[in-house]
């Protein structure tokens, strides 16, 4: 009697084994699907990239080609996409670092400067600058960069993606910043550091994920960009790798290889890009919000 009344209460305890096997099984099998619809768009790209023009037609479409060729690449390698990238990193480079470094001194001016009202009345023209989306205002963007003669060059781009950057940066980094004990900065104080020694001595060792977050993020949203280059540019040469893509689209429409080789291009950097700071990325929103 005393060995059934001892186990009793542990199988009156015990959670409802079928069930939680079979919501397992059931989440478990919908986490493979997902991942099957996902990749199966990719893996087409990626074979098709290989097929030649005659062959796509004529073959399954989701079987790898049996003689595998590099044409289509050797074919949009010649029509000048290594110019584009070069164009897609300048203008990724000379937009990132700016908008990230400014958003930095920005957020840790507003974060120490909360008694200002200066600096209040900045945070909240930050704040709306999140709620204004760029289709909203291409064309004052676009006056302006007229007035400014500035029109098909790269810098035309680099300036409003820079503008667009700074707002989610600085709310970002801002949260980081707040979270960093009020403490550390008056010890430093008192060792007679000034705003600038504890802004880059201090805040930029412990605000690093967060400055990768937004690094990253940024990065992504710009090399992606085709409305700003479609706009503000026009000449060939000046073209970046989305606006290259589209052009290549048009081009080669009859050869979809050619097509799929273009993409699998253009993608590569920002698979590279996510994969190297994909752990950054994702700790740094989650932490920056959830503290």
């Amino acid at each position: 009697m005393a060995t059934i009344e001892a186990t009793a209460p542990a199988k009156r305890n015990a959670p409802p084994g079928g069930k939680v096997s079979k919501f397992n099984w059931i989440g478990g099998s919908l986490s493979w699907i997902w991942l099957i619809v996902i990749m199966l768009p990719i893996y087409w790209i990626i074979i098709t990239s290989f097929k030649t023009s005659s062959n796509y037609f004529v073959t399954n479409a989701l079987l790898p080609p049996k003689d595998p060729t590099l044409d289509n690449y050797k074919l949009v390698f010649q029509n000048d996409i290594v110019r584009y990238f070069f164009n897609s990193v300048i203008v990724t480079l000379g937009a990132v670092i700016p908008a990230v470094a400014i958003s930095f001194m920005a957020a840790y001016a507003i974060v120490r400067g909360s008694g200002s009202r200066l600096l209040r009345y900045m945070n909240s023209l930050f704040l709306m600058g999140l709620a204004i989306p760029l289709q909203a205002v291409i064309i004052p963007v676009y006056l302006i960069i007229i007035r400014l003669h500035l029109y098909d060059t790269l810098l035309a781009i680099i300036l409003p993606s820079i503008a667009f950057a700074i707002p989610l940066s600085v709310l970002v980094l801002a949260n980081f910043i707040r979270d960093i004990p009020n403490e550390l900065f008056e010890s430093m104080r008192l060792d007679g550091a000034s705003d600038w020694g504890m802004l880059w001595r201090l805040a930029l060792p412990l605000t690093r994920p967060a400055l990768v977050t937004v690094t990253v993020y940024n990065g992504l949203t710009i090399w992606n960009g085709f409305l700003l280059p479609l706009i503000l540019t026009q000449s060939p040469d000046q073209r970046t790798l989305p606006l290259a893509l589209w052009s290549f689209q048009g081009q080669y429409s009859i050869n979809v290889p050619a097509i799929a080789a273009s993409v699998v291009l253009t993608t590569l950097p920002i698979l590279i890009l996510y994969a190297v700071g994909r752990r950054q990325l994702l700790s740094g929103l989650t932490a920056g919000f959830g503290k």
